[in-house]
């Protein structure tokens, strides 16, 4: 069964490429079929294969698929292989079946747009992308799937391109993940020359051999790749690129938040974790970024006015979560978050789906009420913003959760300072979350809801739902359950966290203190933004600061943005530019020229054509 693998990368890319080619001749009936169909059908291999791995593990958990040899240079001979173990595997189930999920969605959702079916092939070209990054055999392959990964995105997120603002915030994705990718690439470069080979496997291992912890070379390596993390998942300081990112479709946002895109910087690090552990003090680098991110998006979250800018920010913010438990040596931990993040923002983004397209509005200050004629969007935000804030033992994301706020003690480089990070972060999530539902479900109705859902809508949230409840109960702690599954599935690969710190904080302190900031939280929204309180929003200084993401725009513009311009300016008159304008300009000559003897008449060109036909006889004879 294993053997089927690259089935699950084929089927998207195949039923993309007729997408492209033949869609727009194809109805749109069919169009459904191919589009949401085929990551159905690649979502059903997945299951098969995971059964099969599970059942019958392969030797050293890990399993090959060799395809053929991409390309053969000198001692450069870069495969197309397919590599399965425990990590790649458990993405692969959350890219498919999420993937699914949003598919099905978008088949009601986007039914009546001309762009159908270029919707579906971009669609279908992003999920076979980013399985073709989890699935990579070496870091070449790799790096081909994160960047269609990126190419997607851009074509996603300027999917409606007659409007500019759309176009400028496709534009912004692509250009600043392009720094990261660019230090990605670098990296790879750094490792081939280094270590002779780009297989993933036996960079890891030459790496531990050849190279002592701490090393220069081991910590250039290192940050060269988190630089592509950073990009990719948008973290400080290159996070400023996902809240425009929302200008795509809202299925779009939900693939690039949940399944893809913005969880490729955390497999990437993950993946090579080995080199990270060579690199102490990038590692380190790690937990500061994803604790300045979370905490930073968070604050931002509670000030934003657009329901998915909110989940922007928020997904910004998980993201810092999954970094910070990647920084400091839990690596099953961050998985984990990945996981149950990946249910509850999927969910809450196709929930922000259904009032945005039955209200067609987008302002929580506009509406409010809602919770009556849009029940199931109600619910559907009522459980996945309680997975996102960790309600205590019910949901998904208290378990993820509580599993890095305790290792970000209990681990070699856990400490007070990054569990005090970790709680704010939690009581943070908890108001702006029920914020955000209190503003859009509760107190006077002021949108009139146009339009309702259909089956497909239904089908996808309702399993969502359920996947967000339950999801976290395959890794829970001593006190409430005490089974570790996933945990000890992806230890086999990562190496599991050495407790060292237990007391003055254990586990259990640590679950009261997240379910206690979660209440916390809910009571502050409540006070602050419930039915009973004024719904206009606040101008001072603290709320004009978050809502515009802390001024990273106007401090990258300034820095950036403007310099450029005006060198572009300058050196519009460059000496350079000279031969190709003169070129230019022969070239307008020419055609000025030529434009002259099209007058129309028709004895003209016959005359012009027999002149011709003369000289070139006259020229072959006088040449021979």
């Amino acid at each position: 069964m294993l053997q089927l693998l690259w089935l699950v990368v084929a089927i998207p890319f195949v039923s993309a490429a007729l997408l492209a080619l033949f869609g727009s001749s194809l109805p749109r009936r069919v169009v459904a079929i191919l589009g949401a169909g085929s990551i159905g059908l690649s979502t059903f291999f997945t299951l098969l294969i995971s059964a099969a791995f599970l059942i019958s593990p392969p030797a050293d958990n890990a399993y090959v698929l060799h395809l053929w040899t991409w390309m053969s240079s000198g001692e450069f001979h870069p495969e197309i292989a397919l590599y399965l173990d425990p990590v790649s595997l458990l993405m692969l189930l959350v890219v498919t079946f999420v993937g699914f999920l949003i598919h099905l969605y978008s088949v009601e959702y986007m039914r009546n747009d001309e762009g159908y079916a270029r919707f579906f092939a971009y669609m279908n070209l992003f999920v076979a992308s980013m399985i073709t990054l989890v699935l990579a055999n070496n870091l070449l392959l790799l790096y081909l799937g994160w960047e269609g990964v990126g190419l997607c995105s851009f074509l996603l997120i300027g999917f409606w391109y007659r409007e500019p603002q759309n176009v400028r915030a496709a534009g912004k994705a692509f250009i600043v993940t392009r720094f990261g990718d660019t230090a990605f690439a670098l990296g790879l470069f750094l490792l081939f020359t280094r270590l002779g080979t780009l297989d993933i496997q036996e960079v890891m291992h030459r790496a531990a051999v050849q190279w002592s912890p701490g090393s220069g070379i081991a910590v250039e390596a290192a940050a060269l790749l988190l630089g592509g993390a950073v990009g990719k998942s948008a973290q400080l300081p290159l996070q400023t690129w996902l809240p425009d990112a929302m200008a795509g479709p809202t299925p779009t946002s939900a693939l690039i938040h949940a399944a893809t895109m913005v969880t490729a910087g955390v497999y990437l690090i993950a993946r090579t974790h080995v080199l990270f552990t060579l690199a102490p003090s990038i590692q380190f680098l790690v937990a500061l970024i994803g604790a300045a991110t979370m905490l930073l998006a968070a604050f931002s979250a509670l000030a934003q006015r657009d329901m998915k800018r909110v989940l922007a920010y928020s997904t910004i913010s998980q993201i810092g979560y999954m970094f910070l438990a990647l920084g400091l040596g839990a690596w099953s931990a961050a998985m984990f978050h990945f996981m149950t993040h990946a249910f509850f923002k999927a969910l809450l983004f196709l929930a922000a789906g259904v009032v945005i397209h039955a209200v067609h509005e987008q302002d929580l200050y506009r509406m409010g009420g809602l919770r009556k004629e849009l029940r199931l969007a109600f619910w559907s935000f009522v459980i996945g913003g309680s997975a996102l804030a960790g309600l205590p033992l019910i949901t998904a994301g208290f378990f993820s959760k509580d599993l890095i706020l305790w290792q970000s003690w209990a681990g070699p480089n856990g400490s007070a300072w990054f569990w005090i990070a970790g709680m704010t972060g939690a009581l943070l999530t908890s108001l702006y979350t029920f914020r955000m539902i209190l503003l859009a479900f509760y107190g006077p109705q002021q949108a009139h809801v146009k339009a309702v859902s259909g089956v497909a809508v239904r089908i996808s949230l309702i399993v969502l739902c359920f996947l967000s409840v339950v999801g976290g109960y395959v890794d829970t702690p001593p006190d409430f359950g005490g089974v570790p599954a996933l945990s000890n599935f992806l230890n086999s690969v990562l190496p599991p966290l050495e407790e060292l710190h237990v007391g003055p904080i254990n586990e259990t302190i640590t679950a009261l203190s997240a379910s206690t900031v979660f209440a916390l939280g809910l009571g502050l929204a409540y006070l602050l933004f419930g039915p009973q309180r004024s719904r206009l929003p606040a101008h001072n200084f603290l709320e004009r600061l978050w809502l515009a993401g802390w001024g990273f725009d106007w401090l990258y513009d300034k820095l950036f943005v403007r310099p450029f311009q005006w060198l572009t300016r300058k050196s519009a008159r460059d000496m350079v530019d000279v031969p190709i304008n003169g070129l230019a300009q022969v070239t307008i000559l020419g055609y000025r020229a030529l434009r002259l003897t099209q007058t129309g008449r028709v004895r003209w060109y016959a005359t012009g054509l027999a002149m011709g036909t003369v000289v070139i006889l006259a020229i072959a004879l006088f040449v021979h």
